[in-house]
């Protein structure tokens, strides 16, 4: 099968960094591509580059004869004042022709109600559909997503994994969700020019991939060792005195310094080191750190939590879960002293230090230069009662020494999220209030947040949408439902069935307001035979459609399979294929009425 699209020896640099070069790779009909890598290792600049927006350096690219790329960007700019229904036909279509049909039918499939609704609006999890909506309405042939779960809520992420799920279109999606790629990606690639091409590739999930990239540095490390014994035998002969000049001397001395520039290479291509993150302790063992009592809280009239009593101690690690815009950041600020609540009251213990990492990182001056940022005073900062130079300090989160001059406004997102992270180190902490800190860090530096989450003596509460993180960090998590209700949950998955069963009964609710087309029409002028003949078919078939999807929601929701991975994995696909199913027919239904109508 010919591929859709084939690179050759692309290199692609910004000003003095190089992303990647030499890096050749396929995609085919059928892919479903997890694309990982460091911090500014070029994951969106490839993205980019195979979606046709920007140019390599060097190489080649070459598409499938009418192959057509969609793109979803991390950060989806849309204009101001349009509806949604605009934002996909502008700027051609007649209101009323054929590209409005076809859009008005796509939103309903992406669970848009109200097309005329402003783009400005909506929520970060409603804005990223749009942008896939908006990437589909071109029929592509090939579905790129740039992090498309960042500031989503876990509602939106499940919607998003059941779309991938069911989808037929090939994909490669960047993301650093780990529970994610496991559910919806077949391969993983990781981007990296330490690897041998640039890139090292795995057929399977995220776990199979940790598997086998745990092989290759096993590999790796064992052939650097046995190069190095070489290296070190063939140098001590050189230092024996001098040598005959003999043919066969010359010969070992060109070997000796092949073997050399060989270990060079070898050691050039280790994976590049994880931020080193170690959050800092006062030590105090006071049973009770903080407590919070009946707090009450409204936003807009609007309750977000009720009664709500908690008690931090050393050791205790709450997860914090919920809707985007339930009331998470608010407790937090509540908690740090940030934000007053209706009712209730917090008691600090006296001398209380917190440390509380905000979701928007508005507070870094993008204009200053890296080193401004991580070293305000001088050019050392205090760690842990020691003095660590800024270069040794911003090598200690992964960045170059020539990085140290460039502006905070060009590093990536990852980037930008270590600098907020190392100025926080610089503080000793009781507690930690942690809202979103995931969000655009890449596996390696996510996997020693963790160890360094666990190592840490304090408290700590967490706003994460990371699942993986939750289940492996928190002792305990709080779920807010948005409508002032709370309650303890034991783990994420929990969580996930409670939104299922939540997102169930809406669904039947919407449905028994919604009049159902069980009796057949009056017919009208305006449909075809053929057309008559398929809106009849329609009829029939959408309630066994609705009954697919209520049954594969039913085995969701059945405590049985709360343990059985491979069965819930399954009933996913298989809800989200009939909830696909059922959103076509509805949508052609529509449009066949609009069209009788008219």
């Amino acid at each position: 099968m010919a591929p859709l699209i084939s690179c050759h020896g692309l290199a692609r640099a910004h000003g003095d960094h190089l992303l990647f070069e030499g890096l050749s790779l396929h995609l085919e009909p059928g892919d479903r591509v997890g694309l990982v890598g460091q911090n500014g290792a070029g994951k969106t600049t490839l993205l980019r580059v195979l979606a046709g927006l920007e140019e390599p350096d060097a190489g080649r690219r070459m598409l499938q004869k009418g192959l057509r790329v969609g793109l979803v960007e991390q950060e989806p700019a849309f204009d101001a004042g349009r509806s949604v229904l605009e934002a996909l036909c502008a700027p051609a279509g007649e209101p009323g022709g054929e590209r409005e049909l076809a859009a008005r039918a796509l939103l309903g499939r992406l669970g848009f109600g109200d097309p005329a609704q402003r783009v400005e609006t909506l929520s970060g999890g409603w804005r990223k559909r749009l942008a896939l909506a908006r990437a589909l309405a071109a029929e592509p042939g090939l579905l790129l997503l740039d992090e498309p779960t960042n500031h989503l809520d876990l509602a939106s992420i499940l919607w998003l994994e059941r779309f991938l799920q069911a989808t037929a279109l090939p994909f490669v999606v960047v993301s650093h969700d780990r529970t994610f790629l496991e559910r919806v990606v077949r391969e993983v690639i990781e981007l990296d020019p330490r690897h041998p091409g640039g890139l090292l590739r795995v057929a399977g999930g995220y776990r199979a991939f940790l598997e086998r990239r745990a092989e290759a540095l096993r590999a790796r490390s064992q052939q650097e060792a046995a190069l190095e014994n070489r290296v070190r035998r063939e140098l001590e002969w050189l230092g024996w005195g001098p040598k005959a000049r003999t043919t066969k001397a010359a010969a070992r001395i060109q070997a000796a310094e092949a073997l050399q520039a060989e270990l060079a290479r070898v050691k050039a291509q280790r994976p590049g080191e994880a931020a080193a993150l170690e959050f800092g302790s006062t030590g105090r063992q006071s049973r009770r750190l903080l407590v919070a009592r009946e707090l009450d809280m409204s936003l807009g009239g609007r309750p977000l939590f009720r009664g709500l009593s908690l008690v931090l101690q050393p050791g205790l690690r709450l997860g914090l879960v919920g809707a985007n815009g339930s009331g998470k950041t608010s407790l937090l600020r509540v908690l740090a002293g940030g934000l007053a609540p209706d009712r209730g009251d917090v008691r600090r213990l006296e001398g209380l230090e917190v440390v509380y990492f905000a979701q928007q990182r508005q507070a870094l001056d993008p204009d200053a230069s890296l080193q401004r940022v991580l070293c305000p005073d001088g050019d050392a900062v205090v760690f842990q009662g020691r003095a660590v130079h800024v270069v040794s300090w911003a090598r200690r989160f992964g960045f170059r020494d020539l990085q140290l001059g460039q502006p905070v406004g060009k590093l990536s997102g990852g980037e930008r999220a270590k600098v907020a992270i190392a100025r926080l180190m610089l503080r000793p902490a009781d507690v930690l209030l942690l809202d979103e800190p995931t969000n655009d860090l890449d596996l390696q530096t996510l996997a020693v947040l963790e160890e360094s989450l666990l190592d840490f003596p304090g408290a700590v509460v967490l706003v994460s949408h990371d699942r993986s993180l939750l289940d492996r960090v928190c002792t305990l998590m709080l779920g807010l439902d948005g409508r002032g209700g709370h309650h303890v949950l034991a783990d994420s998955q929990q969580w996930e069935r409670e939104l299922l069963a939540a997102e169930a009964d809406e669904g039947q609710r919407a449905r028994a307001e919604r009049p159902a087309p069980a009796v057949r029409p009056e017919r009208r002028r305006g449909l075809g035979y053929l057309e008559k003949r398929e809106l009849d078919g329609l009829l029939a078939a959408i309630p066994e459609a609705e009954a697919r999807l209520a049954a594969a929601r039913a085995t969701l929701d059945d405590p049985a399979h709360a343990a059985d991975a491979a069965r819930l994995q399954q009933a996913f696909q298989e809800a989200g294929e009939a909830e696909a199913a059922l959103e076509r027919l509805m949508a052609r239904w529509l449009e066949l009425e609009e069209k009788q109508g008219a």
